[in-house]
């Protein structure tokens, strides 16, 4: 059973709300683009709420901190697979933002066994949001494959990329801050043992 507060209540109703989201978009019903990108809409606002509440309220928990990326995960996914399979995207698109999803995802898994901990940069956030619009405009636009859908896509994959290669280039750095942290917390651990045992 997870720990029954606000912000990890908002991750499984996101989590819930990706099969609503696949269901809504590819089944022909009257208005069901709308309905799918107020969806989406919905989902994402959690996604933002659920993080500012965990903070905030200091009731950040293992559940959160696993759940809220992988209910992410699946939702992008899950609204990138339904567009490719309705031919409003590029089936390329979708695996490259996918691919870089879980290469930076495993980057952080590889990084917390050496103690190292890599946060969201500005690039990351920029490449959500833009995700989020790339998403939002592809189900709700009336053409899809109009000019401005596809300046939103080509944007929102420069930045995927930009984004999931600043991770790996910062990840040698990171690891080596872990280290060097530990050695200092290992000498000063020694030196004040030193001093006591004196």
């Amino acid at each position: 059973m997870f720990p029954l507060n606000v912000p990890n209540l908002l991750t499984v109703v996101r989590i819930l709300l990706v099969p609503v989201l696949v269901v809504v978009l590819l089944q022909a019903t009257p208005h069901g683009s709308w309905i799918a990108a107020i969806v989406f809409a919905v989902a994402a606002v959690t996604d933002t709420l659920d993080g500012y509440l965990a903070r905030s309220r200091r009731s950040i928990t293992t559940f959160g901190k696993v759940m809220d990326p992988i209910a992410d995960k699946l939702l992008i996914a899950a609204a990138l697979i339904s567009l490719v399979s309705l031919d409003r995207l590029d089936a390329w698109v979708a695996m490259v933002i996918i691919a870089r999803e879980f290469a930076v995802s495993g980057l952080r898994v590889a990084a917390g066994q050496q103690g190292a901990v890599i946060p969201a940069n500005r690039l990351g956030k920029a490449k959500t949001v833009l995700q989020v619009a790339m998403v939002l405009a592809l189900i709700a636009a009336s053409d899809p494959h109009a000019l401005w859908v596809h300046l939103v896509v080509y944007a929102t994959v420069a930045i995927t990329i930009a984004s999931g290669a600043s991770y790996f280039l910062n990840f040698r750095k990171s690891i080596e801050e872990a280290r060097l942290r530990l050695v200092e917390r290992t000498e000063g651990q020694r030196d004040r043992g030193q001093v006591l045992s004196r």
